[in-house]
């Protein structure tokens, strides 16, 4: 279990710094290989894939659930077969620690 998916995430301002390229690097590591950073290490994206879309619409309120408890809410596109998740956090214009902690909460979810 990583370290991140014990974590809660916390409010952000936009006084608030985004994370650096190294820190992002460093965070990623903690998550399924499957997550990217995007060219500008700005966002961090993963597409799951599923079944059917039953399969795909119970992971979808999942990632629901998770971004009601932790207040922080990712983009999502559905299609009937899968569901791409970008987080990037819009207060600090860039990632938070919020985005590695709401996908790591995903990656645990997601394997059970």
């Amino acid at each position: 279990m990583s370290e991140l998916m014990l974590q809660q995430c916390c409010e952000l301002s936009a006084g608030d710094s985004a994370l650096t390229m190294d820190e992002a690097h460093s965070l990623l590591p903690q998550l399924d290989p499957r997550w990217q950073l995007d060219t500008k290490n700005r966002s961090i994206g993963h597409t799951y894939h599923f079944k059917d879309y039953y399969q795909t619409m119970a992971f979808v309120n999942v990632i629901a659930q998770v971004a009601h408890q932790q207040n922080h809410h990712p983009e999502m596109h559905v299609s009937y077969k899968q569901c791409s998740i970008t987080y990037s956090t819009h207060s600090v214009d860039g990632l938070s620690l919020n985005d590695f902690i709401c996908a790591a909460k995903i990656n645990a979810a997601q394997t059970l």
